[in-house]
């Protein structure tokens, strides 16, 4: 394995959309282990998808590590009405942030992509070896593929230049900060707050997109962080890590399971006129449990804090 290049407590760190769901935690997390030297600018101080702008700040700041959690994200219906805004923002941002660590002189790179780069009909759990293997699913075609533009980008800089560009693959995240906006959001975050209003309003029942068979695993955006850092100060190979639980239910089960916290009495309710999306997706996480590191919150304790910070925040 490659020379890790650690960080130290005093590195010059860089997280990119530190205002972002991703970014946030990192930050939160990277505070807690007393990294103290962090940079970030709001989108008004820079914008990422100017090219001049981003190389200008890199070689003013010289950050020595990246995180890149920067993107245009969304679900299934933001993802089907703005393929272009999620290809063309998603691209540039990638784009200009990897060559401008590599211009100089970042000593690592930690790159955030997404689960969707894989396979639509991927064999389950999904490893990292089946990337790039099949058809991609077409309702977030436009997002997985400037991703996976961003993993060959960090992968051909490390093959051309010798730089330490990681990649990581995490799968379905929620948490607190996370988009409760119902045209934009992703299905946890959209069902807890569905399951809050109707309960507020006295609704009798919770329409739920799609027939609920759909299978889906969820990684607290908290273990995400730390799995990050983890991979930050101990992995510098070039191949993808998937990061994840390793465990999935169906889409119906979260919404029972969110019913309940929530203390909703009302029904589900079936919008079967909704897609489903991709019907499993399944991380196969051995190669980050060997690497040593595993998830520590588990789904309900998580989805139970995040619903007391949506009430104190959001409800």
């Amino acid at each position: 394995m490659l020379k890790c290049n650690s960080m130290n407590k005093s590195s010059k760190i860089y997280i990119a959309g530190h205002n972002g769901l991703v970014g946030s935690a990192i930050v939160g997390a990277l505070r807690k282990e007393g990294y103290d030297n962090l940079i970030f600018k709001t989108f008004e101080e820079l914008d990422l998808t100017d090219q001049k702008a981003t190389l200008d700040f890199f070689q003013k700041e010289k950050p020595e590590y990246v995180f890149l959690a920067a993107a245009k994200v969304g679900g299934i219906q933001a993802n089907s009405t703005q393929p272009a805004e999620f290809i063309y923002q998603n691209l540039a941002i990638e784009t200009n942030i990897v060559n401008s660590a590599y211009l100089s002189g970042v000593k690592k790179l930690l790159f955030l992509g997404s689960s969707c780069i894989y396979p639509r009909d991927c064999p389950q759990p999904i490893k990292e070896e089946y990337f790039m293997t099949g058809p991609l699913e077409e309702t977030n075609k436009a997002y997985a593929v400037a991703k996976i533009a961003g993993i060959i980008m960090c992968q051909s800089y490390n093959r051309q230049y010798g730089t330490k560009f990681i990649s990581v693959m995490p799968t379905n995240l929620y948490g607190p900060g996370d988009n409760f906006d119902l045209n934009s959001s992703h299905v946890l975050p959209a069902l807890l707050r569905k399951f809050y209003e109707a309960k507020a309003n006295n609704t009798k029942e919770v329409v739920m997109w799609g027939t609920g068979s759909p299978k889906r695993e969820f990684l607290h955006i908290d273990d995400l962080a730390d799995a990050c850092l983890f991979l930050m100060n101990n992995y510098a190979d070039g191949e993808i890590v998937n990061i994840g639980t390793g465990e999935d239910l169906s889409i119906k089960e979260l919404a029972e399971m969110i019913k309940k916290i929530v203390d909703f009495s009302g029904e589900i309710v079936s919008d079967t006129s909704k897609p489903d999306g991709t019907p499993k997706k399944q991380l196969d996480v051995s190669k980050l449990h060997d690497l040593g590191w595993k998830h520590k919150i588990e789904l309900e304790e998580g989805i139970k804090s995040t619903y007391e910070w949506f009430k104190e925040n959001v409800g």
